[in-house]
């Protein structure tokens, strides 16, 4: 018989608060996690998203917290700023009759408001580990009373390469706190961060309710490294998907499939770690809009993009491990729909394969392709190549756009380049002259996609600032 959330020892307030958000039932990380949080105990959660772990860790964190008290009590570590904002939303949500604060501190907003959050209260902290990090350098965040410490989506903190900030964070709260781990997949390196931090865990290992295999068409596609771009290109037309993602490995990998699809007419987007915090928000705003059917995508950037009209999957590169690949397929299938994914596989990688099947328990058919349905969308502005295109006297005419905002605000070149390619599509070489000042910026692009880049980009949000552009001249 399934419990409720008055079965797992939560307070009336908490469960007042679950009553006014709908929640009726625990899910079953829920469930197994928050009677061991509450009784003190650390634990790692092998969960992924979906799967209501924020609230795994949040309604712990919410009856733990004494709001009498002002220090910062609770300290919950994100990857990304999405992430933060988002728990902090739903621990604001889980602690409305409970009278906590909860503070988010996250790069790309002014510090100096984060400061001020932190001076006035904050009971619980929830952050980016680079923000952590540099409030605490200023003194603006102090961890000798935090008892409570959440490692949110630790793989992706991993592939980030934030492991090292995160020991260095954890070894300035008290050695006696409670920590809870949540990762989705748990790969060494996290397995050795649990030993030396974590004390006696318990251990919860919860799938995804919706990654069920039977909502799910899996195939794969034997391919040489070399054909595998033209392969690609074959099983995209031959699928025709309302919307795909297609994960690849690197980042490399991902900036060079995008342009190969892209080149082939297609209307495609990137994202990857290295893109700047605006371009990243700009492309999945377009994917979950569904203004773009094709997203290249590396593991940790696809982190967070819930999209249930996701209807196709594509593992260009063969995923690491099978728990990544489960991870990967669960973007399909969504609320009851069915999805495909399709495996690419390069000979040296059966073994690879072969794992993941064995993790699934079912072998994975041939993918061969059926009739050929309507044609991948392709961009309905002119096909752009590599290069930007060139008039008949040897030089396309540009404009100059002025961008307010400059240094003072944190605007890099990289910002606005990234800006342009995204959110407005230009290729890269089409972007010229980048000049970047204390108040404001220069930026040339083509003087025929000059009216419609500064569309694009109005109001669209660099480092959380709102961009606006003008003509000059």
């Amino acid at each position: 018989m399934s419990k409720s959330f008055a079965d797992l020892g939560l307070s009336e307030s908490t469960l007042h608060a679950l009553r006014d958000v709908g929640y009726e039932s625990p899910s079953p990380i829920q469930e197994q996690a928050i009677p061991p949080l509450l009784e003190g105990r650390d634990v790692i959660g092998q969960a992924q998203t979906g799967t209501g772990k924020t609230a795994a860790f949040g309604l712990p964190i919410v009856e733990y917290v004494d709001p009498e008290e002002r220090e910062v009590q609770a300290l919950v570590l994100t990857p990304t700023r999405e992430l933060c904002i988002q728990v902090t939303q739903a621990l604001r949500t889980y602690g409305e009759h409970s009278g906590i604060d909860v503070v988010a501190v996250f790069g790309g907003a002014p510090i100096r408001t984060q400061q001020a959050q932190l001076r006035a209260g904050g009971h619980v902290v929830v952050g980016t580990v680079g923000r952590v990090l540099d409030l605490i350098s200023r003194h603006s965040l102090v961890l000798h009373d935090t008892r409570f410490v959440v490692l949110d989506e630790a793989d992706e903190m991993l592939d980030l390469g934030f492991l090292e900030d995160v020991e260095r964070i954890l070894s300035m709260t008290p050695s006696g706190r409670q920590t809870a781990l949540f990762s989705a997949t748990m790969p060494p390196p996290i397995r050795k961060l649990a030993d030396a931090y974590l004390y006696e865990p318990t251990t919860i290992k919860v799938k995804a309710a919706t990654l069920t295999i039977d909502t799910v068409a899996q195939f794969q596609l034997p391919a040489d490294i070399r054909e595998k771009p033209d392969k690609l290109v074959e099983v995209l037309k031959a699928e025709a998907p309302d919307q795909a993602i297609v994960f690849v490995r690197t980042k490399i990998r991902c900036d060079q499939l995008f342009r190969t699809l892209r080149d082939r007419g297609m209307n495609v987007r990137a994202l990857h770690g290295d893109m700047s915090q605006g371009s990243r928000d700009g492309v999945m705003l377009a994917f979950k809009g569904g203004r773009v059917p094709i997203l290249v995508a590396t593991d940790v950037a696809a982190r967070g993009l819930d999209i249930s009209t996701v209807t196709h999957v594509v593992n260009y590169d063969v995923p690491t491990s099978p728990d990544t690949y489960v991870h990967r397929i669960g973007r399909t299938g969504r609320v009851g729909r069915s999805g495909r994914a399709i495996t690419f596989v390069e000979p040296r990688q059966k073994r690879e394969l072969e794992a993941i099947e064995r993790h699934i328990g079912t072998s994975i058919d041939a993918w061969q392709e059926g009739v050929v349905g309507a044609p991948v969308p392709v961009l309905e502005r002119p096909r752009r190549h590599s290069k930007p295109q060139i008039s008949r006297n040897g030089e396309e005419p540009y404009v100059k756009l002025m961008v307010g905002g400059g240094k003072a605000a944190g605007l890099r070149v990289a910002d606005i380049v990234g800006a342009l390619t995204s959110a407005a599509g230009l290729d890269g070489e089409a972007v010229r002259d980048v000049m970047v000042l204390d108040r404001f910026s220069f930026v040339s692009v083509p003087a025929a996609e000059a009216d419609r880049v500064i569309g694009a980009l109005d109001g669209h949000s660099v480092r959380g600032r709102s961009l606006k552009l003008e003509k000059v001249g």
